[in-house]
C-alpha cells in the first residue's frame, strides 16, 4: 500500500507569494513567489509525490480551501526515469 502525502498551499502573512506546508518536505516549508506561485507549489508537490498519493489543498487568505489536487503517484518504485533538463 502507497502512502498518501498531505500538501497546503497557503497565502504568506507578508502577501509575498505562497507557501507550501508539509510533514515530507525536508523543511516543513517552502516559499514560492509570484508569478505563478501557486502553480509553482502545485507542481512541485505533484513532483515530490511521483511515487506516492497525494492531495494538495489550495488556501485563500481567509482560511478558507478554493481548490483540492489529487495526485494518484503513476511513478512506482523499481521503474527507472529518465529526466531531460534544458
Amino acid at each position: 500500500m502507497l502512502s498518501m502525502h498531505l500538501y497546503e498551499v497557503r497565502p504568506r502573512k507578508d502577501h509575498r507569494g505562497v507557501d507550501l506546508i508539509s510533514d515530507v518536505l525536508p523543511f516543513g516549508r517552502l516559499w514560492y513567489g509570484e508569478p505563478n506561485a501557486v502553480k509553482n507549489a502545485i507542481s512541485y508537490a505533484k513532483f515530490r509525490s511521483r511515487s506516492h498519493r497525494a492531495v494538495i489543498r489550495v488556501y485563500d487568505e481567509s482560511g478558507n480551501m478554493i481548490e483540492t489536487h489529487e495526485h494518484k503517484g503513476d511513478f512506482k518504485s523499481g521503474e527507472i526515469a529518465f529526466f531531460l533538463w534544458r
